[in-house]
């Protein structure tokens, strides 16, 4: 066969392309790499993009052509080896170009509901063009917080949370050696998931996400309370070390005026709100908890340590190298089934099931985020078992605290 029969021939074959949104979790290249070999098998040319939506309507696509060894080298290891972009195209950043050139009849996306809603918005256009493409989305975040059925975890979660619980563990020894306190913050921008998991993993004293404030409005000093109530508790029992865990999250539920008034150095966007993610939330909260102990004559040692960017890319446990070789092999289970605008889905018994972001839209197409339930038995019986003030420690307190019933736990919740 000459060159440029086979040259025709590669460009005729039918394509899927595949590309990765916004930021790292870990199994990615395990759905890569589960997505690739299924359709290779089949003949398809599998065409990895480069930068995500940014890679696919550039002039000249960045991208990987995988082959069967690329595939198989990747599956187990961290990060992405398709380039990550959060860049979120609008519609007349749309072209066809790509998906004529390359013969593609799926776009497989890996990311948020962002990424899987700016799918759906691509393939309408495309058929508007005269391009019938299915597009199927593999949703991703190590914060849990996707509305998935049955509340199944997002691929990533498991493994972040391994990760964290090891730095936790460490944390804690290090807390205990020295007889100080650690602060740890985690990602999880509206939902406590993470922190959740880490603190009832590591047994750490006092957890505080944003979901705890679901019957009082959240401030700075609400939370440095919690913080103290958790420390004098201890104190009065004869320990004197602890790790306290607070989710990122907290922060963004927090008033801008509320932050303002607290002397924290923030930056602002050009709309006037706090650059939250230029700072440390760890070293702020362990800068107001030194400021509040000091008033309080209380002296104790803590240290802070933000945990987040180092779980992203972390190797997958087995957990999620099963889940997203799952997830893989239902993108082509889904797509054989003619489904497309859709979410891949895997329940706890295995089964695959498209789910449609219209049917988790509210009246504004935001999808909302599925929070720690703290109606749940699990949520409850953690939260009892934490270490904070409540009226029968008052007397006791009272050599370290003039007004225990300010460290209440439950009253400074209202719950």
């Amino acid at each position: 066969m000459s060159l440029s029969s086979l040259l025709l021939l590669f460009i005729m074959q039918p394509a899927i392309a595949i590309i990765c949104a916004g930021g790292p979790a870990p199994g990615i290249n395990t759905v890569v790499s589960s997505v690739a070999k299924i359709f290779l098998k089949e003949n398809y040319k599998v065409l990895g993009v480069h930068y995500g939506y940014q890679g696919l309507f550039a002039d000249e696509a960045s991208m990987k052509v995988f082959d069967f060894h690329h595939a198989d080298r990747i599956f187990s290891r961290g990060g992405s080896t398709l380039i990550m972009s959060r860049f979120k195209p609008k519609l007349s950043d749309f072209k066809t170009d790509f998906f004529v050139k390359h013969n593609v009849k799926l776009l497989v996306t890996i990311g948020g509901d962002d990424t899987a809603s700016t799918a759906n918005r691509l393939a309408k256009y495309l058929k508007d063009e005269g391009l019938n493409i299915a597009n199927i989305h593999v949703p991703k975040t190590i914060d849990n917080d996707l509305p998935l059925p049955g509340r199944n975890p997002t691929f990533g979660f498991h493994s972040a949370k391994d990760e964290g619980v090891k730095i936790g563990n460490i944390m804690y020894e290090d807390a205990r050696t020295t007889e100080s306190w650690m602060l740890m913050s985690s990602m999880g921008r509206s939902a406590g998931h993470l922190a959740f998991g880490i603190g009832t993993a590591c047994h750490f004293p006092m957890i505080i996400i944003p979901e705890m404030f679901n019957k009082t409005a959240p401030t700075i000093d609400k939370i440095i309370q919690l913080m103290v109530s958790s420390i004098v508790k201890r104190r009065i029992r004869g320990i004197h070390y602890g790790v306290i865990i607070i989710s990122e999250g907290v922060f963004h539920i927090l008033d801008p005026e509320e932050i303002k008034k607290s002397g924290i150095n923030l930056t602002y966007d050009a709309h006037g709100h706090p650059e939250l993610g230029n700072i440390s939330k760890a070293n702020v909260f362990n800068t107001l908890l030194q400021k509040k102990l000091k008033e309080l004559n209380i002296e104790v040692k803590s240290r802070p340590n933000d945990v987040g960017y180092e779980l992203r890319c972390c190797r997958p446990i087995g957990f999620d190298l099963t889940l997203c070789t799952l997830l893989g092999i239902g993108v082509h289970k889904l797509y054989k089934e003619g489904k497309s605008g859709c979410i891949v889905s895997a329940d706890a018994a295995g089964n695959i099931s498209p789910i449609y972001l219209s049917d988790h839209e509210d009246e504004n197409g935001k999808v909302k985020p599925r929070l720690v339930d703290m109606e749940s038995e699990i949520a409850k019986l953690y939260f009892q078992n934490l270490d904070y003030l409540v009226p029968s420690d008052y007397e006791k307190a009272t050599f370290l605290l003039k007004q225990p019933e300010d460290y209440n736990f439950f009253e400074i919740l209202n719950w």
